[in-house]
């Protein structure tokens, strides 16, 4: 089995880097008054923001590897996967986590809000990378948050402050996304991130189960392109192919639904395969494992 660590709450991540635990919705770890401890490959049930002057060279995001740049900001969600296996190194590195539970927003108006920080998503796979008063300010603001934790017991005005806080240090993680959306090409990103969120409500509506897996030409036919004008621009944008992306997506999915203990069969059905040895198939295609391979069974 490879060596997963199920961050379900902020205090699993805690323990493990032996940092004291605060809260049980929010972890606001320091990582420079941390002994050195192991890498992980993290299954996050939680949202997080890991803020570090440097990172480790190469980092797993999903089916992805991330060079990241310094002084810089990766965000992670539930159901995603990233982090550096534990091969036994241990590490020291300078800079901040901030975790917190879905459960710590329920009712709020951030929780409404949650899905429109892109920066959140897979598709996004640069870091946010902060100005020298950004990283002052972001971690100022941490050390705020921080003190909260340690000087008051746990109440719905805490939680309250506690959210305020974090929506001031969402907006300024915005600010830095956009600033760097901007320096990009604007018509092909934006054609790229319809197509994601396309993908995203296709699963989140459970589609694939009446409708089967999504097709380049339900894709574009949904987005107002035509099929082969459609590929011709993922492929300007990405370098590969707009099944290969569709394909990139589901495995994504379907190493969230392995991870959290679907078997072969439930995954299969679950993306809508009508054949589990199909989606097998495209597995070993795009991984270049077999889904028990990659289980490590």
């Amino acid at each position: 089995m490879k060596k997963i660590l199920k961050v379900d709450s902020p205090t699993d991540y805690a323990l493990f880097v032996d940092a004291p635990v605060l809260h049980p919705l929010v972890s606001i770890i320091h990582y420079d008054e941390l002994p050195p401890f192991r890498h992980s490959l993290n299954n996050y049930g939680v949202y997080g923001l890991f803020i570090q002057r440097q990172f480790p060279k190469t980092l797993s995001y999903g089916m992805k590897t991330m060079q990241v740049s310094d002084a810089s900001i990766i965000a992670v969600e539930p159901g995603q996967i990233g982090g550096l296996e534990d091969n036994g190194e241990r590490i020291s590195l300078s800079g901040w986590v901030l975790l917190w539970s879905p459960e710590l927003l329920h009712g709020s108006e951030l929780e409404s809000q949650i899905d429109r920080y892109q920066f959140f998503s897979y598709f996004y796979t640069d870091s946010l990378r902060m100005e020298p008063d950004e990283w002052l300010r972001i971690t100022q603001l941490l050390t705020q948050m921080r003190q909260e934790l340690t000087e008051h017991e746990d109440s719905p005005s805490l939680r309250s402050i506690l959210l305020g806080y974090l929506h001031l240090i969402l907006e300024y993680c915005n600010r830095i996304y956009l600033r760097q959306l901007s320096e990009e090409d604007k018509g092909s990103n934006d054609l790229l991130k319809r197509f994601h969120n396309l993908l995203q409500t296709y699963f989140r509506e459970n589609r694939q189960l009446k409708l089967g897996l999504p097709t380049v030409a339900y894709c574009a036919s949904e987005l107002a392109y035509s099929p082969r004008y459609f590929g011709d621009i993922v492929h300007k944008a990405t370098g590969g192919t707009a099944i290969g992306y569709i394909h990139n997506y589901i495995i994504n999915q379907a190493k969230s639904l392995l991870m959290n203990g679907h078997n072969i069969s439930e995954t299969s059905r679950l993306l809508g395969f009508d054949y589990s040895h199909h989606f097998t198939r495209l597995f070993k295609r795009v991984t270049g494992l077999t889904p028990s391979e990659f289980l490590g069974k």
